[in-house]
């Protein structure tokens, strides 16, 4: 493939929080399935499932539990003296949280659990590391699909915005209210639709600011 193409595709991709109301075929959502099941993941362990919502009374059920938990986290903030900063968070974050409400789809990501060979003949006996950890390696490797899956959208015409407000403010709830088992974790969600608008391109940090080199 040749390289600025490639590299086009990674400067293209926005974070896309308006959509127009044009269906996403099932069929188009296996094709970016299919990309983002090919992520690399700690040994192979692939800690990652996703739940596709395109029922809107279920995404403006989970909409609504992030504004519940959101007032209630402003509500706590006033009586302890932070009224002002519990309106910000209400009126700014709010929108800025819950703007996978009018996407057609709603791409809940599950971590779950790390499990290998190399964990049960190795690690685990030999106490490698707290078991707390493990919740971790499976958050990575999820993390690694879901950008395979927002960028593989992008290339299909597809928009996506990537975001953890509701998971920050409602898990639980959400957890219970779509059924996950308990061993898995709700990672973030991602939006999904067709673009109604072409987001700027955001500014970034210089490569050197970002990098170090030991030679």
């Amino acid at each position: 493939m040749d390289y600025t193409a490639f590299k086009d595709i990674i400067h293209g991709r926005r974070s896309v929080r308006k959509f127009t109301e044009q269906d996403v075929p099932i069929e188009e959502i296996d094709e970016i399935m299919d990309c983002a099941r090919y992520a690399p993941s700690d040994t192979n362990s692939q800690t990652w499932e996703f739940i596709v919502i395109k029922n809107k009374d279920t995404i403006k059920a989970i909409e609504q539990m992030t504004w519940d938990a959101l007032h209630k986290k402003a509500e706590e903030a006033g009586q302890r003296g932070f009224e002002k900063e519990g309106k910000l968070l209400t009126r700014s974050f709010g929108p800025y949280a819950t703007a996978f409400a009018d996407a057609p789809v709603l791409i809940v990501c599950l971590a779950t659990p790390y499990r290998s060979k190399f964990r049960e003949k190795i690690f685990d006996p030999v106490q490698f590391v707290p078991p707390a950890i493990w919740d971790e390696e499976g958050i990575k490797s999820s993390c690694l699909a879901i950008q395979n899956l927002m960028l593989a959208a992008h290339v299909r015409g597809l928009g996506t915005c990537a975001m953890t407000g509701p998971i920050l403010l409602a898990q639980d709830k959400m957890a219970e209210y779509l059924q996950v088992d308990p061993e898995k974790q709700i990672n973030m969600v991602v939006a999904l639709g067709y673009p109604k608008d072409q987001p700027k391109k955001l500014p970034r940090k210089e490569v050197s600011e970002i990098v170090k080199y030991v030679l």
